[in-house]
């Protein structure tokens, strides 16, 4: 019997119709909940499958030397969302919003997220992505090649949910977006008069943000990356693609 807290609970109520969570225990829905009630996720709290990721990452970890895989799997050993809270770390180090790095701020960010790396490691890893010998490297598609391969089937329906989600159509999901489409007048918190709606709404887009810097918007990017995150736990397309379906209710 599926003990997740989020067996036919609802997330949020349409205006038009009802979302529930299925009642299988999808490997997204347990962090979703417990962040749409701003509890806080942690590593006992994990769904099964993002436990077993975490469990993989930090055994191959002593198995390879290549810099970027070691890196990748470190990420991954924070769970789904390491690679896309990686990015935030580098967002706000890139102070002048040129979205470079140089090799100072990299190790910086580096060091900041508690990543395993010596001077020497991390130079070789700045290097392989500092191509024109600039002493910059470009960190969205650092991250991007960081991120976990996802098939073009999996892209396709995160996407597609994230623009369901995305009611303005500007690229980024925001409050505004989630108002007027889904009621967050079922939550405990909004019931028991502690939150507004928009307090609701804003708590659930916290999950998809990064602990360094919660501003509310998720763009496509960080949508990607988290369910990347998420893809690197599930090893069939079909039971990634019916998780989405039923999670987003597509």
């Amino acid at each position: 019997m599926c003990d997740c807290p989020t067996q036919n609970l609802p997330l949020a109520i349409p205006h038009h119709h009802t979302l529930f969570w299925t009642a299988c225990c999808f490997p997204c829905n347990r962090k979703l909940w417990a962040a749409f009630q701003q509890t806080p996720v942690k590593m006992s709290g994990t769904p099964r499958h993002d436990q077993e990721m975490i469990k993989k990452a930090e055994a191959s970890l002593s198995k390879t030397t290549d810099p970027l895989e070691r890196l990748r799997l470190q990420c991954l050993a924070k769970g789904s969302a390491g690679i896309k809270g990686l990015g935030k770390v580098f967002r706000i180090i890139d102070g002048n919003n040129t979205r470079t790095l140089d090799f100072k701020e990299f190790l910086r960010g580096l060091h900041i997220y508690s990543v395993t790396i010596d001077e020497a490691e991390a130079k070789e890893l700045f290097q392989l992505f500092d191509k024109d010998g600039s002493g910059k490297i470009n960190f969205d598609e650092f991250i991007l090649t960081l991120r976990p391969p996802m098939s073009n089937a999996r892209k396709e329906v995160v996407l597609k949910a994230f623009q369901k989600l995305d009611k303005t159509g500007d690229g980024v999901i925001t409050v505004d977006d989630l108002r007027g489409v889904y009621s967050g007048q079922h939550h405990p918190k909004y019931l028991n008069g502690d939150w507004t709606e928009d307090q609701v709404f804003r708590a659930f887009l916290d999950n998809f943000d990064s602990p360094y810097d919660r501003d509310g918007k998720v763009t496509t990017e960080e949508f990607m990356n988290y369910y990347a995150g998420v893809s690197a736990s599930i090893d069939t397309d079909v039971y990634f693609i019916l998780m989405m379906k039923n999670a987003w209710n597509l």
